[in-house]
């Protein structure tokens, strides 16, 4: 497994933990651009691009960029980053917007985490 594909197994257990829909495209260079997930939490629309745990802000491509700013634009959440700052980000989000109490986000974390 890739350095990315082990940020992204964590990534995924959270969304599970949190019964999140997701969807992980294999890019093949045909169709539309995207990110690494696209995500249903509680009926908000997310997406989330996931990069290896020592990766540079400047490693985002600008078709990842763009991306993630559509999305924004039309309402979506974007999370970026490795898997422990996306799901410390989520956790915090959900938290925000009522959809964790505090002790079961902190669990949803130190679970991804593993």
């Amino acid at each position: 497994m890739t350095p990315e594909g082990y940020e992204k197994e964590k990534v995924k257990k959270f969304l599970t933990r949190a019964a999140a829909y997701q969807f992980w495209p294999v890019q093949i260079g045909y169709g539309a651009a995207t990110v690494d997930c696209l995500a249903c939490i509680a009926g908000h629309f997310v997406g989330i691009e996931v990069k290896r745990a020592d990766y540079k802000n400047k490693s985002y491509t600008n078709r990842q960029l763009v991306t993630l700013q559509r999305i924004n634009q039309s309402g979506g959440v974007t999370f970026c980053g490795n898997s422990e700052e996306i799901t410390k980000e989520l956790a915090q989000w959900m938290l925000k917007e009522k959809m964790l109490d505090q002790e079961t986000a902190l669990k949803f974390v130190l679970v991804a985490s593993k």
